[in-house]
């Protein structure tokens, strides 16, 4: 894969990122564990530091961390102490393996054109009734942040449109005021959508 500005970021400063002081998306988080049975499994694309599937883990689930870069998947090792597989969301190849996918702010480096595609392995990765929970930064065009880290900042409208013809179940689109690495005041889309 060539080595474009986005894994660059998270390839030169995993360290820096994976170890940053982050609040945990805790209300989100347990809303989307509510929906999962006791100790289901759940796949995490894009794991950065691997908080939130530590935070999992301790919840009693059994959690797939993963993570496109290498050097973050090392990190989040550390901090969860079990392996995490490198992986880029375009190489997810499971079929009903789990019941759900949490994917907070990683789908959001996805380029618009790659994203049905990502979506639908997603799903034939989600067994039956299974759960995505997503967040994106808003937006009406792709472009790239300061960093120089792409983000396909789609619309709620945008979206909503692609989940659905995307034969996605319960979908539903929040939207929040927020923040992120940057520091910049950040509209955030969080889906949440069932198999």
């Amino acid at each position: 894969m060539p080595r474009d500005s986005t894994s660059a970021f998270y390839e030169d400063y995993a360290a820096t990122y994976a170890n940053r002081t982050r609040s945990l998306p805790k209300q989100q988080l347990d809303a989307f564990l509510a929906g999962i049975a006791p100790g289901g499994a759940i796949l995490e694309l894009g794991c950065g530091g691997g908080q939130d599937s530590a935070y999992m883990l301790s919840q009693g689930f059994n959690v797939t961390p993963t993570d496109g870069s290498a050097e973050l998947a090392r990190q989040a090792e550390v901090l969860i102490g079990r392996p995490v597989k490198v992986m880029l969301f375009q190489e997810l190849d499971a079929d009903s393996a789990f019941d759900g996918v949490w994917a907070h702010a990683s789908l959001l480096h996805v380029s618009r054109a790659e994203l049905p595609d990502v979506f639908a392995r997603i799903r034939r990765a989600l067994r039956t009734g299974g759960l995505l929970q997503a967040s994106f930064k808003a937006g009406e065009a792709e472009g790239h942040d300061g960093f120089g880290r792409y983000y396909n900042y789609p619309s709620r409208e945008w979206l909503s449109a692609l989940l659905t013809n995307g034969g996605w179940q319960n979908l539903a689109i929040e939207e929040s005021d927020g923040g992120g690495y940057d520091g910049k005041p950040t509209r955030w889309l969080t889906v949440s959508a069932e198999r």
